[in-house]
């Protein structure tokens, strides 16, 4: 009997405690770790994995599922001895900007630091361990929400990454997904200038400057450019589509989708090749959507699934408003 596919959900944990329909993408752990970059952009885009890939790392790495290896027994990153025993041993510091789509910068700057202060939250047991924390320190602490100023809020990320390595006695990793979704609507809305200038200095702070992190990914549909937005960050491992890094880590391959159609007893595979097959990751051609295969799986009926998942807005703008030499390109 098939397994069930859970539409959208993005819990790694609960898609194995629950036996749901998963993909083993956990050889992208091994190569992110091995490949000792110390931070890295990967761009994709929407409905490509990006987010259950970096709860999987999450999942992975945090002393939160330090004795759950049960998660991850059968799948590609458990037959390494060496990666058995880093399972659970390295603190994360998850961030997402993924719901963070709005009209002003007064706005984003207020759904930033609602962010950080659930983050701050799920840290608060630190608050308990008294000898790691000055009077100052747990003052800080506790004053880190969403009325916290701008220059505190650029500041948190870094002073959490100092109290969660004080407890452990280990760094912790820092994993960003949808960098780049503030900054899409801030082109929309016309405060890009000024949203760039301050997220400038939240990156410089939480990952440049930051002594106190091990290794930082990032997860975005765009790359912006280093003039604009990572000026500070000379060192960053930028992967895109046309990356040979991690090609076949986000969407799926010709086999796993074929493989996947012998599970549920589906059997027209050329015609499924025909509808939504067509991308290019690196040197590896014949990349699947993710969210259009789940989505065929689970319906049986072919459909463009993935047409209407996303805006347009962003392209639009920058074809209307741009130069010629822009429009020559499109």
């Amino acid at each position: 009997m098939p397994r069930t596919i859970a539409t959208g959900e993005q819990s790694f944990s609960f898609l194995r405690e629950n036996n749901l329909f998963y993909i083993d993408k956990t050889h992208f752990i091994k190569e992110w770790w091995e490949s000792y970059d110390r931070f890295t952009l990967i761009t994709r885009p929407r409905r490509f994995g990006k987010t259950l890939t970096l709860d999987t790392v999450r999942t992975f790495f945090s002393p939160e599922f330090a004795d759950r290896g049960d998660l991850f027994e059968g799948l590609s990153i458990w037959k390494y001895e060496k990666f058995r025993h880093l399972q659970g041993k390295q603190p994360v510091i998850f961030l997402s900007f993924s719901g963070i789509k709005c009209d002003t910068i007064e706005e984003t700057k207020y759904l930033i630091k609602y962010a950080i202060e659930n983050l701050y939250g799920q840290y608060k047991f630190l608050l308990d361990c008294s000898d790691f924390f000055s009077r100052n320190e747990r003052d800080i602490f506790l004053s880190t929400n969403r009325n916290m100023s701008d220059m505190m809020m650029q500041i948190a990320v870094k002073d959490l990454s100092k109290y969660i390595k004080n407890y452990y006695g280990v760094k912790p990793l820092i994993l960003l997904d949808e960098y780049d979704t503030p900054m899409q609507e801030a082109w929309s809305q016309n405060y890009w200038e000024e949203l760039t200038s301050f997220m400038q200095i939240f990156f410089n702070l939480t990952f440049k400057t930051n002594e106190f992190i091990d290794r930082v990914l990032i997860t975005g549909i765009t790359r912006i450019s280093n003039e604009s937005l990572f000026s500070d960050l000379n060192n960053v491992e930028v992967v895109t589509s046309t990356s040979k890094q991690y090609a076949d880590c986000f969407g799926f391959t010709e086999k796993e989708v074929f493989t996947a159609m012998d599970e549920f007893n589906l059997h027209e595979k050329q015609k499924v090749k025909s509808w939504y097959d067509g991308f290019i990751f690196g040197n590896i051609h014949d990349i699947y959507n993710p969210w259009s295969i789940l989505q065929y799986l689970k319906h049986e009926r072919f459909r463009p699934y993935w047409a209407n998942t996303s805006s347009n807005t962003m392209a639009t703008n920058l074809i209307g408003q741009g130069d010629i030499e822009i429009k020559q390109l499109t």
